[in-house]
Formats: structure tokens, C-alpha cells, sequence
């Protein structure tokens, strides 16, 4: 394991207010030079048409477009989210809209000549993507729902079914296809997954794979990529219990795990709680709360408020070691778990968000996270160095009193801190001023405070 010729750095942090009177003493240690995993982005998704929102489909003004844009894609008065999900395949369920396919007939069999068909468009994401690369965004990851219909032993993109074996190499095909339809448009997929959750059957979009067909699958992928710089990821299951079967697959077979470049999964079904059995980065690639009605609150108990999202956030990247968090739908409509609520020509912002903000904004890609702890068991702490030389540490209070801290942050300079919580949306609320090398704030209670030093 690296260590750098830095000696360990002793941490302890707060925020800057004033501690009340009830506020207990707490110390913790972050080491700066003990480094983990890298960190490859923050990330979301606007897959199934939700694209098309944001660029007005329902009524969206386009001032209104362009201030979600910035919450999620502004480094300055936003998440800055770094990785864009893009949806491959189609779905005609009543939730999500039809997306369409690049191949939407036979051509007569796996060795027949396939008739591409493309609209520039798909469902409002080259428009997005275009977006993001503006805003900086250099990672865009295309993942499949199922291969086209007359490729599965269902006859249908719905509703589970399997890759009939002879269509994997003209399923390969497809998804290259698909990347250069994008590259047409000005944009690069750097990530490419051909599955989404292939531990399930859905009534919309979806398809089945054994671990040992993904293995198969990925033998069919990997040349078909061949010399386009294209990474594979795999696989997308929908637990992380689910998805170490795949991960373990991979990982036994050479050349599935030469081609593999990060493994992929969601913690619906079981939580990301410890890292995957591979050497590879590991990305949480999808997910979001489960509730019934739309929620912008920080902390109300209902298990899909703002502080629920920064604790599974921080689980899945301290517990399962992930190197990219990608959260599910954006912005959507109605009673959406997303981090903004479409409304007609408005749109209303969870705190969802600013949970994510506050990590996504101030971590970037290329950072590395480095061993970190607290004293107080009610405190959540993990702590990053960026490519740039500034540090950040995060720390989440969920307890109900406020907590004191100090840092031991050496030469690391000044900075800033930020806080988040019912009132506060990654404010920035005082100024991290080391003295003799020791940086002491407070921590309200519930609370994320993020501490950043330049």
C-alpha cells in the first residue's frame, strides 16, 4: 500500500460557529499520505427521455433549463456532477417513456447485414451530453437494458429473456455502433456496460445473464472494442450482494478480467456496504431512495431526505471502497426520488442534491481518498486529496448534539468550510485557518460539513 515521505497527518474537524454549550469534545485522524482508491467522479442519469425534460419536452422554460443544468453540472453554484449515464435500448412501460433502438429490425440473423438508424436525438441525451461536455464533463457511460428483441429467446426487450449465444457477436456490434453514432455528434462513451441489472426481470426494459453468460458476453465485447479506448464496465446487478457473483466470474476468467475495466453495481436490493471481490475500480452506478412522494427535506425520517443520501453516499465510499458515484434520475417528474422535481414550466430541488453537492463538488475526478477516522461514533468522516493539491474532508454528525473537533492539518493551508443541513445548502459558512498546524470547528448536529484546504 502507497504511503508517501508525509508523516501521518492527525485530523480532527468541525465547522466554524460558535459550539453550544452542549457540545462534547471529539477527536479523530485523517493521514494524508495513507492512500485508497482513486476517485473517477460523482455522477447521474437522465436516461428514458428525462433528457428531454430538462431541454423543455413538458413545458420547461429554457431559463429554467438552464439554472437545473448548473445545479447539476456547475462546479461553482452546483453539484459539478463529472460522469453522465447514458440509457442504450428501449421501453414501452408505462413509467418510462419509449426510448428508441439504433436497430429496430431483424436483418434475417446473427451473420446478417444489421440497417442502423439513428436521429441525432435519442431521447433528448445527445443534447444533454453536449451539455455536460460544456460544462467540463469528461466521462459519459452508455449502458444497455436489453439487446434489440429478435436478439433474445423472449422476443422482447421486456420482461427479462437471455442474449440468444449466437447474437452475442452482432449484439457486440450493436453497442459499438451505438458509441459511434455518439462519437458523429461531438461525443466520446469513455465507459460501456451491456447490461443493467441482469439479476432481474422488469416489466420495462430489461434482460437476464448468468454470471458465467456475462463472462461469455464480455469475450464478444472486448474485440468489438478493440482500439476504440472504450472501457468495459460490468455489471450492474441491482444488489451488491447480486453483483459479487459477476465480479467473482470475471475475476477467475483472464480474459473477462482483461477486458473488464470497472466493475459495476446498485445497492437497491442489498446495500454497498463492503468492496467488491476485485481489483478494479468499483462504481456504485445507480441508485436512489425508495418513497412514494416527492421529498425535499434535509433530515424528516423518512429514509429519502437529504442526510439518508449523504450517509449512503459516504458508506459506499469508505465501506465499499467505490471510486464513482452515480445517482439515479437527475431530475424528473412527479413523486421522482431524483435530486430535482420537474413541475410544468418550474421545477423544485431536494436536498438530495446538496447531500451529493457537497461531496461531487469539491472531490473531483482524479482525487484519491486517504485514511480517515473520528472519535465520536456518531460522526461520519472520509477526507480526499484532488489532483490540484487541495484536501477536503467530509464530515457527516448524524447524531442530535453537536460535536467539537480539531484537526491536526500541518502546512496544508487555508480554505474553506461548508455546511449542509436543514437551513444550509453546501453554505459556505467561515474560513479554515489552521493555527500551529491545527484546524478546530464545530459540527452541528445533524449535519454535513465540508472542510476544504487550498
Amino acid at each position: 500500500m502507497y504511503r508517501s515521505m508525509l508523516a501521518a497527518l492527525a485530523v480532527t474537524a468541525t465547522l466554524l460557529t460558535a459550539a453550544p454549550a452542549t457540545a462534547q469534545p471529539a477527536t479523530g485522524t485523517v493521514d494524508f499520505s495513507h492512500r485508497l482508491q482513486s476517485i473517477d467522479g460523482f455522477g447521474f442519469s437522465q436516461a428514458f427521455q428525462r433528457a428531454s425534460l430538462i431541454h423543455g419536452a413538458q413545458g420547461l422554460t429554457p431559463e429554467h433549463g438552464r439554472e437545473v443544468l448548473d445545479l447539476l453540472l456547475s462546479t461553482r453554484t452546483g453539484a459539478g456532477l463529472s460522469i453522465l449515464r447514458l440509457g442504450i435500448g428501449s421501453s414501452t412501460d408505462t413509467v418510462y417513456d419509449h426510448m428508441p433502438t439504433i436497430e429496430p429490425t431483424d436483418p434475417g440473423g446473427p451473420d446478417a447485414t444489421p440497417t442502423y438508424v439513428w436521429d441525432g436525438d435519442d431521447g433528448g441525451q445527445v443534447w444533454l451530453a453536449q451539455e455536460a461536455r460544456a460544462y467540463g464533463v469528461k466521462r459519459f457511460y452508455a449502458d444497455a437494458w436489453s439487446a434489440p428483441a429478435f436478439m433474445k429467446d423472449n422476443g422482447s426487450d421486456t420482461n427479462g429473456g437471455t442474449l440468444l449465444p449466437e447474437w452475442r457477436p452482432a449484439y457486440a456490434a450493436y453497442l459499438r455502433q451505438y458509441a459511434a453514432f455518439y462519437a458523429q455528434e461531438g461525443i466520446r462513451i469513455t465507459d460501456l456496460g451491456f447490461t443493467n441489472e441482469p439479476d432481474l426481470a422488469t416489466s420495462y426494459a430489461s434482460m437476464r445473464f448468468t454470471p458465467d453468460q456475462a463472462v461469455a458476453m464480455v469475450k464478444a465485447l472486448g474485440p468489438a472494442l478493440h482500439g476504440t479506448g472504450i472501457k468495459i464496465a460490468c455489471c450492474d446487478a441491482a444488489g451488491w450482494d447480486q453483483q459479487a457473483p459477476f465480479s467473482t466470474a470475471i475475476e477467475a476468467d483472464p480474459v473477462a478480467d482483461h477486458y473488464v475495466a470497472t466493475h459495476t453495481g446498485h445497492p437497491y436490493v442489498s446495500d454497498s456496504t463492503y468492496p467488491l471481490p476485485t481489483d478494479n475500480p468499483v462504481w456504485m452506478s445507480e441508485w436512489s431512495p425508495n418513497g412514494s412522494t416527492w421529498n425535499e427535506a434535509w433530515d424528516d425520517g423518512s429514509a429519502y431526505d437529504g442526510i439518508s443520501v449523504a450517509q449512503q453516499i459516504d458508506r459506499t465510499l469508505t465501506d465499499a471502497g467505490a471510486s464513482a458515484y452515480v445517482y439515479w434520475f437527475g431530475a424528473s417528474l412527479g413523486a421522482t426520488r431524483g435530486l430535482i422535481q420537474l413541475d410544468g414550466a418550474d421545477y423544485h430541488v431536494s436536498k438530495r442534491l446538496w447531500a451529493l453537492a457537497a461531496y461531487s463538488r469539491f472531490i473531483r475526478p482524479g482525487a484519491v481518498r486517504v485514511a480517515a477516522d473520528a472519535a465520536d461514533p456518531a460522526v461520519q468522516v472520509s477526507a480526499f486529496r484532488n489532483h490540484d493539491g487541495s484536501r477536503v474532508i467530509e464530515l457527516l454528525n448524524t447524531g442530535t448534539d453537536a460535536v467539537s473537533s480539531t484537526y491536526a492539518v500541518g502546512d496544508s493551508g487555508h480554505g474553506s468550510v461548508y455546511l449542509t443541513d436543514g437551513t444550509h445548502s453546501v453554505a459556505r459558512v467561515g474560513a479554515a485557518t489552521p493555527r500551529g498546524g491545527r484546524l478546530a470547528v464545530q459540527l452541528p448536529a445533524r449535519s454535513l460539513t465540508t472542510v476544504v484546504l487550498r
